[in-house]
């Protein structure tokens, strides 16, 4: 379920959450998982209006990192603050 909801940031439409997902089969594997996340939002939210809808869109790419510096960069992306933890304790990718 993880790994699904990592491939796209959802799109929130008032109490509808939008997913798209880059395949039928993620979107299968997506739905027999999605009725435990929308008792949990609809439980920790205390809104019990909530929705999800799933859209197949096959232009999506999934980003992935083959090499070490691919990693780094991904990871940079998506904080910032490695950077910091890398200068920090001198930390080389070559080594």
């Amino acid at each position: 379920m993880e790994s699904l909801l990592l491939i796209n940031d959802p799109k929130l439409d008032g109490t509808k959450i939008t997913f798209e997902l880059p395949n039928e089969g993620s979107k299968l594997d997506f739905e027999k998982e999605m009725i435990g996340l929308l008792g949990y939002l609809r439980g920790h939210l205390h809104n019990h209006d909530i929705t999800i809808e799933v859209n197949v869109n096959e232009s999506i790419e999934i980003k992935r990192s083959f090499t070490d510096q691919d990693r780094y960069n991904r990871f940079l992306e998506i904080n910032p603050n490695i950077e910091l933890l890398r200068t920090t304790f001198g930390l080389d990718l070559d080594a």
